[in-house]
């Protein structure tokens, strides 16, 4: 059982910037991804970044190459979600999640094997 504590989320105008947390309980788990979802109302939960946490490899969805960059302190079991040039279109609950690496390249939230609480993030034009 792997826990995810997440936070940093809050409310900015375009263009600015938040950071994302999700402290893990252990990254030593089955699946070898973590990384962050998001889902709007009335929208599918969609993937929006994973890092591998053995060998640092990175996948990010289209909308968030370039503007968001995905880190981790291994010494802390701890993973970043820096967020910057921010849209309104990014508004969304953010959660973070732990699930083998083709469950984020395919956007699979159903396959996820452990998340995080949401944490919200509103951009306001």
């Amino acid at each position: 059982e792997v826990q995810l504590q997440a936070s940093g989320g809050g409310t900015v105008h375009t263009g600015g910037s938040l950071r994302l947390s999700c402290v893990a309980s252990t990254f030593s788990f089955g699946a070898n991804t973590i990384g962050w979802f998001r889902q709007v109302p009335g929208k599918e939960r969609e993937v929006v970044v994973g890092i591998a946490v053995t060998d640092g490899d990175t996948y990010y969805a289209d909308y968030a190459k370039g503007r968001f960059t995905i880190s981790t302190d291994n010494a802390k079991n701890t993973v970043y979600l820096e967020m910057n040039d921010l849209k309104p279109d990014d508004t969304a609950v953010y959660y973070c999640a732990a699930a083998w690496w083709f469950h984020f390249v395919g956007s699979k939230p159903q396959f996820v094997d452990y998340w995080g609480q949401g944490t919200q993030v509103t951009v306001s034009s």
